[in-house]
């Protein structure tokens, strides 16, 4: 594996954590749905893939509030426009 692909299957596997931590903490799911939905939100894609990384640029908060709360949840829950300290701790 290449410094670039271990730099990106590390940020994957973060965003990963993340994204499951708030299912769990915000929609209410258990362990394993978070972590399987957190597999369909941030999918393993190839190096030669033009788009690779794409989802990258909102961080796991954002993508798993949309899915938790559709639309525009920073407005309809203004508390949530930002995450916790906690989550900002998971790394």
């Amino acid at each position: 594996m290449t410094s670039d692909e271990t730099e990106y299957v590390e940020y994957l596997e973060g965003e990963r954590r993340r994204f499951a931590w708030v299912m769990r903490h915000y929609g209410g799911k258990s362990a394993k749905e978070a972590e399987a939905a957190a597999l369909d939100a941030y999918p393993y894609e190839a190096a030669d893939n033009p788009y690779r990384g794409l989802v990258f640029h909102d961080e796991a908060w954002h993508w798993a509030m949309l899915q938790i709360h559709p639309g525009y949840y920073w407005i309809d829950h203004p508390e949530l426009a930002r995450p916790p300290e906690e989550y900002d701790a998971l790394d």
